[in-house]
């Protein structure tokens, strides 16, 4: 019993460790929002060796970031709080914003998934 539950413990440990670093390397690029036609964008990512995962639409009017709402977002509970991040990534015009302590792995998710959204052709809808 006690050698099932160091295996499980060691277990666990690793899958943790594994989780806690998978983020760490993650870096985006703003692409150019010069030739965005106004509209929805969707975008989604999947941070791979995690449960965090998010979809989000970013609205562009005018060349610019006018709005984002995510759409889905699976993480921890603490993962919740790095969704403020929008705010920061909409009043900056850019991706270099700092992440949301605690909440790494979903910060780095949330603006990788707004690239994603970004770098696609053609959005949906009028963007109002």
């Amino acid at each position: 019993m006690i050698k099932s539950k160091a295996i499980l413990i060691g277990f666990i440990c690793i899958v943790v460790l594994s989780c806690s670093t998978a983020y760490k390397t993650l870096t985006a690029k703003m692409p150019d929002l010069t030739s965005k036609t106004d509209g929805i964008y969707r975008g989604n990512y999947d941070l791979s060796g995690t449960p965090v995962n998010v979809v989000l639409d970013v609205t562009i009017q005018n060349h610019k970031i006018s709005k984002i709402e995510i759409v889905k977002h699976i993480c921890s509970p603490i993962g919740k709080k790095a969704e403020k991040i929008i705010d920061q990534i909409i009043a900056a015009q850019n991706l270099d914003v700092d992440v949301v302590s605690g909440a790494t792995a979903s910060s780095k998710s949330i603006i990788k998934a707004v690239e994603n959204a970004l770098q696609r052709d053609g959005g949906t809808g009028d963007g109002k």
